[in-house]
């Protein structure tokens, strides 16, 4: 059997991989973050020289931690190597290290990434699975629907956290076929992202819409659990 060189389609799917570290930031700097707060006319009064100062009592603070914890469902990010069982990562991904690979991020706490990929053969297959929790349930939900929106030819996967989105896409590049699987699920105020690929080096072809579109879904489901199994109270 002759050796198998990486291709260019390989090269180019491991490079997004390395965003992903920056992809915190957006959780608190970024887009996503949500907007200062806004200063009231309340919050100041005039002295007897004219001057407006403000009342340290009445002037609008960030909310408080209690109150911000009390408000959020998640608080904090699962240990997303762990979130899906071996032999869910062995079916997906045959070779792969079960143990996985958790990608560096600015802020654990808010998002957490973990990676599989491996080549059986000539078959290749990548599964990608995030973690980010966000300020709110109505910032969640803001980013979940700007994502679907970015992603047509998908469908709504029903019985999936408060609501999961499947798309399956297919890329050529030098000959080489790559079909991959996105599922973004919104669970009160957290985000899980499921990314499942596959190619075939030696036909050049790309495993079926079917078994992509499954496997990222079962994934999913199993990355909700894990996020639903660890809530905080």
């Amino acid at each position: 059997m002759r050796d198998l060189p990486l291709p260019l389609a390989l090269t180019a799917r491991l490079s997004p991989v390395l965003v992903v570290a920056c992809a915190g930031w957006a959780l608190t700097s970024g887009p996503f973050a949500p907007p200062p707060a806004q200063q009231h006319a309340a919050g100041q009064q005039t002295d007897g020289t004219g001057t407006r100062s403000s009342s340290a009592s009445t002037s609008p603070t960030a909310p408080s931690p209690s109150s911000s914890a009390t408000a959020m469902t998640y608080t904090s990010a699962p240990a997303p190597c762990a979130a899906i069982p071996q032999k869910t990562v062995t079916s997906l991904v045959p070779k792969a290290k079960t143990a996985g690979k958790e990608i560096p991020s600015t802020d654990t706490r808010l998002r957490r990434t973990c990676s599989w990929n491996a080549l059986d053969g000539y078959d290749y297959r990548w599964l990608d699975v995030s973690f980010e929790i966000m300020r709110s349930e109505a910032a969640a939900r803001t980013s979940y629907q700007q994502r679907t929106a970015e992603k047509s030819g998908g469908g709504a996967v029903p019985g999936l956290g408060d609501s999961a989105y499947s798309q399956v896409g297919l890329t050529t590049e030098d000959k080489q076929q790559t079909r991959e699987g996105t599922v973004l699920v919104r669970a009160a105020n957290a985000l899980v992202v499921v990314t499942y690929s596959g190619s075939d080096f030696d036909t050049g072809k790309a495993p079926g819409t079917d078994e992509i579109n499954k496997g990222a879904i079962q994934a999913a489901r199993a990355a909700v659990a894990a996020l639903e199994g660890g809530r905080q109270s």
